[in-house]
């Protein structure tokens, strides 16, 4: 290992790291300075907007908690069938679903995961091949009001989606893909340097709850980490490469869904 090598590595790790003794002659963060946040939700774009059922009874749910998480696993085939609306629903509600709101001033969410300061600063990008009733294209959460709205139409992703895949076909070609993309700032106002590793934590949580209830309804799922961070980027409409705009947004996660075999 060289020397900037091993530089590299230690100032990622550095990342991994609490609160210590040297950042407590840190610049105050904007909440501290009490500057205003940005919009705790992405907003519409105003193109089409499907609004997505909620009768999660109706859907054939198994499996205790229990249950759940012995058999979790990360799946990478899946059989050639389509998502129902319903079920893509349901993932999305369980992923990234908004429960109430708090605060006026800086109104913030709480969902169906937590997030360090209820800061929750991913939003939720999908690019359906195989859902009843969606055409194939790529799509945007909203859920505040729990709706899909049409992000591009353009259906000839395939190939451009497998290249930012760095080839894995079997995400690329899955009846759904979920991207998770980042707003940093929504972290960084409250907790300014340390925000990068709450939100990297915070993916986590949000790809758990993914599998658990990929699981629950007999899908699979797999996280995916390994992309081309400029032509996903591109791929979804964002300015690729580092902005310190507020309203910079960047895809840092992702995770393919199929029915189980």
């Amino acid at each position: 290992m060289n020397d900037k090598t091993r530089y590299e590595i230690m100032k990622n790790r550095e990342l991994l790291k609490g609160y210590g003794a040297g950042d407590a002659g840190a610049e105050e963060t904007d909440q501290q300075q009490k500057l205003p946040s940005i919009p705790c939700l992405q907003p519409k774009r105003g193109t089409a907007v499907i609004k997505l059922p909620e009768n999660y009874e109706a859907l054939p749910v198994t499996g205790t908690i229990l249950e759940l998480i012995r058999s979790r696993e990360s799946r990478r085939k899946y059989a050639g069938l389509p998502l129902s609306l319903l079920e893509l629903s349901f993932l999305l509600w369980s992923t990234q679903g908004v429960r109430h709101f708090a605060g006026h001033k800086n109104p913030v969410t709480f969902r169906t995961v937590p997030s360090a300061g209820s800061r929750h600063p991913f939003e939720t990008f999908l690019f359906v091949n195989q859902v009843e009733g969606l055409q194939k294209a790529v799509y945007h959460y909203l859920p505040e009001e729990h709706e899909l709205e049409l992000w591009d139409e353009d259906a000839n992703f395939d190939e451009e989606l497998t290249g930012a895949l760095c080839g894995q076909t079997f995400a690329a070609s899955a009846p759904v893909l979920f991207v998770w993309a980042s707003v940093p700032y929504r972290t960084e106002w409250r907790y300014g340097l340390k925000a990068a590793k709450y939100i990297l934590v915070d993916a986590g949580h949000v790809c758990e709850n993914l599998y658990l209830a990929c699981e629950a309804i007999g899908c699979g799922t797999c996280a995916v980490g390994a992309y081309d961070q400029d032509r996903m980027d591109e791929l979804l409409g964002f300015t690729p490469g580092p902005s310190a705009e507020k309203d910079y947004i960047c895809s840092v996660y992702a995770a393919p869904v199929g029915k189980r075999h």
